[in-house]
Parts: structure tokens; C-alpha cells; sequence
């Protein structure tokens, strides 16, 4: 099993923390490091500039969103960035959600299963370098009646086969990501409940005469080293209310539904209701104890050797870190990472 790292959003006040961060990974060895967007900072930007401060680390969008760019857009995109980190750039997707897709990119968010399918059909054609033609109930290419014609990218990527991931978290969206991507992007994982997500990404596969072979299981994991687990844990309750309670509508946030999958329906309902009412500070204490255990790494090394063991075993092959949690400074989270890697050696999984 490999680590990754993720920067999550630029922006936030730690900056020159992140590079910092990045380049220790990238020292000891991590295999990706990830940033994200949302409706601040965008991940391209950040991923030249971290591609440019280190040697061998991969980078890799987490995600781009797919209402902020067109396909034709996201391939130009990822093979400049591959060009330019010397083959080291990996395509994360995902279609955001209702609130930021329609408020800031003014987006509809309808099919979006569709819509993907047809996004990665598009960047696949364009990057494969053959003149980009497609008909499709939501890109027209060239548009016809006009004086476009069928053109290539002209931009070269270092590798023939960009690996693509796709951000999913619903079942059908996990078994198409099984079936069309390279990668999943996950989060709120727990290997006890890894059916919820691995058995659509199988369907999936099997859809496109596959298996998991090759395929990379890639969740991000909130690390938080200390010894005390609750008190671990308890750094993590207001990560996980905001994506519970406030990721989303009320009728329609995706991490709340996964929540409710993995057994966790009244507490659902109660992180939502206090979140929506600015209740913060109940929302975060209602998330069980149980549940960020089960997703997150948290206490000693020796603990979290122990949960790496269960990531292996339900299939992970990339678990990506976010370190904080108890110490969020520059030398908490730089010992954070040191830990994954010390409790990956101890586990017997490196």
C-alpha cells in the first residue's frame, strides 16, 4: 500500500506550510500529493507551483470540478500540467455538488452521472491527441452550423495514459467510476463498511470486462497522532459535522447519505439539524466517536500500523493522509507524516 498526502484548499492561512508539507513528503517517499478547489482557490494553480518545489512526488487534482471547466479545457489543463511536472500529474474529477455547481459556476446540476461520462469521454478523445469530435446530449463538438472545425492538442504529455479518478460516493456513481476511470477518489472510508464502497466499484469493473487489478482504491484518511484517542478524535468532530451537517442541502448532501449507509441514522439527522440551525458546537458533538474512529487514523503509531492492516486488507492501494488534527502546526503536521510512514513500516505494508 502506498501513502499519499492532501494539501486540501489553498488559502487558508498555511501557504507556506503547505510546500513545506510537500516537500517532506515528497523527501520520504509519498507517492501523490493532492489539493483541492472548491470556490477559492483552484487546484491547477496550486499543483504547478507544488510540481515545481519538488523532484519525484506525483501531483494530483482532488478534484477538478467538472461544472467549472469544459472537458476540452481539462484535458489542455492536464496535459500542460504533466508536461510540466515531467510525468508526474494525476486527473481527479468530480462533479461538486447542487450549491456550488448552480451558485458560483451557474452550472445546472442534473445527470450528473451522464454528464460525467461524457466529460471523461471528451478529455480521453482530446488527449489522445486525434481531432476532437463529439455529439452528446451536453457538448456539441464542433458546433455545427459554424466556423469551427474538428482540431488536436497540440500540447504533447509526457505519458500516453493520464491517470484519471473520479470523486464518488453514491452507488451508481461509484460503479461507473469503476467502470470508466483509472482511480477512485474516496473519504470517509471505514474498512468496516469498505462494501459500501468497493462492491459498485467491482460491478463496475466487471461492466468493462475488468477487475481491480490496476485500478487504484485511493481514500483520504484524516491522520491525528497522539496518546490520548479520544482527544485525537475529538480534533476531527468539526471536519466531520461540517461535511455531515452542512456539505449540501438538506435534502440532498452525499456525505450525509453515506453516513446513513454505514449505520449512522439518527446521528445524521441530528448533525444536519444542528448544523443548518448554526448550531457548530452541538453539531460537532454529535458525531459519534465510533465513526470518526472508524474513518480517520487516530492515537500512536502502533494504533495506526493497526488500521493501516484494516485499509489493506479491504483493498486500499493508496491511502492518502491529511495530517492535523491535534497539532495543526507546520512541525505537527510534518510529524504526522513521518508517522504514516514509520506506521506503514511497522505494519509490514511499505
Amino acid at each position: 500500500m502506498r501513502l499519499g498526502i492532501n494539501l486540501g484548499y489553498w488559502g487558508l492561512g498555511m501557504d507556506a506550510d503547505n510546500i513545506a508539507v510537500a516537500q517532506e513528503a515528497d523527501r520520504l517517499g509519498y507517492s501523490v500529493c493532492w489539493a483541492a478547489e472548491a470556490y477559492g482557490s483552484d487546484a491547477a494553480t496550486v499543483l504547478s507551483y507544488v510540481a515545481a518545489k519538488t523532484e519525484r512526488i506525483d501531483v494530483g487534482s482532488a478534484i477538478f470540478q467538472i461544472p467549472a471547466r469544459t472537458p476540452a479545457m481539462t484535458a489542455m489543463t492536464a496535459a500542460t500540467l504533466d508536461a510540466l511536472s515531467g510525468g508526474r500529474f494525476r486527473l481527479g474529477l468530480g462533479v461538486s455538488g447542487p450549491q456550488v455547481s448552480e451558485g458560483w459556476y451557474g452550472v445546472k446540476f442534473d445527470k450528473p452521472l451522464a454528464r460525467t461520462r461524457e466529460y471523461v469521454e471528451i478529455i480521453r478523445k482530446a488527449m489522445s491527441r486525434e481531432r476532437l469530435t463529439h455529439d452528446g446530449a451536453n457538448w456539441t463538438l464542433p458546433l455545427p452550423g459554424g466556423p469551427g472545425k474538428p482540431l488536436k492538442l497540440t500540447v504533447h504529455p509526457v505519458r500516453e495514459h493520464i491517470p484519471l479518478y473520479i470523486a464518488a460516493i453514491g452507488p451508481k456513481n461509484l460503479e461507473q467510476t469503476g467502470e470508466i476511470a483509472d482511480g477512485w477518489l474516496g473519504i470517509f472510508f471505514a474498512p468496516e463498511h469498505a462494501a459500501l464502497s468497493i462492491d459498485p466499484l467491482i460491478a463496475g469493473r466487471a461492466k468493462a470486462g475488468l477487475t481491480l487489478d490496476g485500478f487504484d482504491l485511493c481514500p483520504t484518511v484524516n491522520i491525528s497522532v497522539g496518546e490520548d484517542v479520544k482527544a485525537a478524535a475529538d480534533t476531527q468532530r468539526s471536519y466531520a459535522a461540517l461535511y455531515i451537517g452542512g456539505m449540501g442541502s438538506k435534502d440532498k448532501n452525499f456525505y450525509n447519505q453515506l453516513t446513513r449507509r454505514m449505520g449512522y441514522e439518527q446521528a445524521a439527522d441530528e448533525i444536519q439539524e444542528k448544523y443548518l440551525a448554526k448550531d457548530y458546537a452541538g453539531a460537532a458533538a454529535a458525531v459519534p466517536h465510533e465513526l470518526i474512529d472508524s474513518t480517520a487514523l487516530l492515537g500512536t503509531k502502533e494504533r495506526i500500523a493497526d488500521r493501516m492492516h484494516a485499509y489493506a486488507d479491504a483493498g486500499v492501494t493508496t491511502l492518502t493522509l491529511a495530517p492535523g488534527g491535534i497539532d495543526y502546526s507546520l512541525e505537527g503536521r510534518i510529524n504526522a507524516l513521518r508517522v504514516g510512514v514509520e506506521a506503514l513500516e511497522l505494519a509490514g505494508l511499505a
